[in-house]
């Protein structure tokens, strides 16, 4: 096998243990909203978000500091929130039972609408920092306390404050549990130990990633902002797939749906901590300006979700998907054919 062969089946390799572990942490995860009386919309949202969004964390940081490949980092964070919102075509096209808009919470719009505010601040703030003086120009303290000082702090106030709302709602209007309460559903404590030990496979496998990704964008001549936010993003939300499949094997949609809006706005939030591990200066100064179409493609593909889940449209085209998804897949065709054409190194 030549040396490109061996990068891909390592990146292969590395993309079957992150997806691998997701199927667990489904499993366990459910447990854990059971046992704990929590909804299926909140324990997608929070939980299952959070930690399928570790692949995401693990490699952003090491991104950042080992791997010196700050596009990576940020296609990886930007591109994951793409992908999750195709994975909700996975969903449309496998949930048969009825059209998934209509079946769905109305409740997940408040996680898109936070999603939205976090992204669009995001967004804001990689086009600010693109027109800033270079480094050069200004005082580097200074500039290190304005990356410190904004963006990190507020993307976690978003995300606090988005947590709080949405469980205030999904508290005010609870619904029965959309999942039987399974004879053999194991113990809270168990059910903590297995999803905390499955978890840390999937971070180790995120911080293995960033420098499988390197020798991909080398050997195939692609630059780092493309292969972050296709194949980097692809291979750490395998997980959100995973996850996605299995609540919907479950019959629990709404935990489907919470896991894949919660892993967004986890996602943007690992963009303030990888701001602040980057420690030769502002992130979004040193990045290409190509990642604002990514962000704007999620910020448009969440306003389609939102129009979905507020019109609950019920045709399906050539009985296949709804036009919403046929939306949300013409999206990322587009995000990503324009990251090959214009994406840095």
């Amino acid at each position: 096998m030549n040396a490109v062969g061996l990068i891909w089946l390592q990146f292969a390799f590395c993309a079957a243990l992150i997806g691998g572990a997701g199927y667990q942490l489904s499993l366990y995860g459910d447990a854990i909203a059971q046992r704990t009386g929590l909804s299926g919309s909140w324990i997608g949202l929070v939980l299952l978000a959070t930690v399928t969004s570790l692949p995401e964390l693990a490699t952003g940081i090491t991104s950042v500091t080992i791997a010196h490949a700050p596009n990576l980092a940020l296609g990886d964070a930007l591109g994951s929130c793409v992908v999750n919102l195709v994975f909700l075509v996975v969903v449309d096209l496998f949930f048969r039972q009825e059209p998934v808009w209509q079946r769905a919470s109305l409740g997940h719009v408040l996680a898109g609408a936070f999603g939205v505010v976090m992204l669009g601040f995001a967004l804001v703030s990689l086009l600010v920092s693109q027109v800033m003086p270079s480094p050069g120009e200004v005082d580097a303290a200074a500039s290190t306390q304005l990356n410190i000082g904004l963006i990190a702090p507020v993307l976690l106030l978003l995300y606090l404050v988005a947590m709080r709302t949405v469980f205030a709602y999904e508290r005010d209007h609870a619904v029965q549990a959309e999942v039987e309460f399974a004879a053999d559903l194991p113990e809270l404590r168990t059910a903590i130990i297995h999803f905390a030990l499955v978890a840390s496979v999937v971070a180790g496998a995120g911080m293995w990633l960033p420098f499988v990704a390197t020798d991909l964008a080398h050997a195939m001549a692609w630059n780092k902002s493309f292969v972050g936010s296709l194949f980097v993003a692809t291979a750490t939300s395998l997980p959100e797939l995973a996850v996605t499949l299995s609540a919907l094997r479950l019959g629990a949609l709404d935990m489907a749906i919470g896991n894949l809006l919660g892993s967004n706005m986890f996602n943007v939030l690992i963009i303030a901590v990888d701001d602040l591990f980057y420690r030769p200066g502002v992130l979004m100064a040193s990045v290409s300006p190509v990642h604002a179409v990514t962000a704007g493609t999620a910020i448009t593909m969440t306003g389609l979700v939102m129009v979905g889940l507020f019109f609950k449209p019920g045709s399906r085209v050539l009985r296949a998907v709804n036009w919403i998804s046929l939306g949300l897949m013409t999206m990322y065709v587009l995000n990503t054919y324009v990251l090959y054409l214009y994406g840095e190194s």
